[in-house]
């Protein structure tokens, strides 16, 4: 079984508190798939405004938990880790559903499996349960560049 701790999640992904939103890589299998947990807490920052009287995780929040995990996918089935100069982007979501909320003391699990590759544009299927009970899925679209490539492009 293949596992990462939050050390190792580190070197793939440029994150870092408050948006590192994966804890633990469960297990992944190169060019397949992945499975990841966020441990929900008390005390992080999003419950401070979303919502006083009723903690729940936002969504879009939920949605980047399972991108990163995708992102770590991607750069295991590569067999790489990024370097300063990578960024990976978020390019789009299909059939984003929301199904239960995600509260303090919940563990996000994240499954995603990739769906293809082509011209550098990786699609994946993304769920996220808690308790065995889906809270989210859609698809998830991401690329990967350099920071000087994509400066070009932007025009600058």
């Amino acid at each position: 079984m293949n596992t990462l701790d939050i050390n190792q999640i580190k070197q793939y992904l440029p994150h870092r508190y408050p948006m590192l939103l994966v804890d633990r890589v469960l297990d992944w299998e190169t060019g397949k798939r992945i499975t990841a947990i966020k441990n929900v807490t008390a005390n992080e920052e999003f419950f401070n405004g979303h919502f006083p009287n009723k903690p729940v995780m936002p969504g879009v929040l939920m949605i980047e938990a399972m991108a990163q995990t995708a992102a770590i996918l991607s750069f295991l089935t590569m067999d790489m880790k990024p370097d300063a100069d990578t960024i990976v982007y978020f390019l789009g979501i299909d059939g984003a559903r929301f199904k239960r909320p995600v509260e303090p003391g919940d563990q996000l699990r994240m499954e995603v499996e990739i769906l293809r590759v082509a011209r550098g544009i990786w699609k994946y299927a993304a769920r996220a349960t808690v308790d065995g009970q889906l809270a989210v899925e859609g698809e998830l679209m991401c690329t990967m560049r350099s920071a000087a490539d994509a400066s070009k492009a932007a025009g600058k």
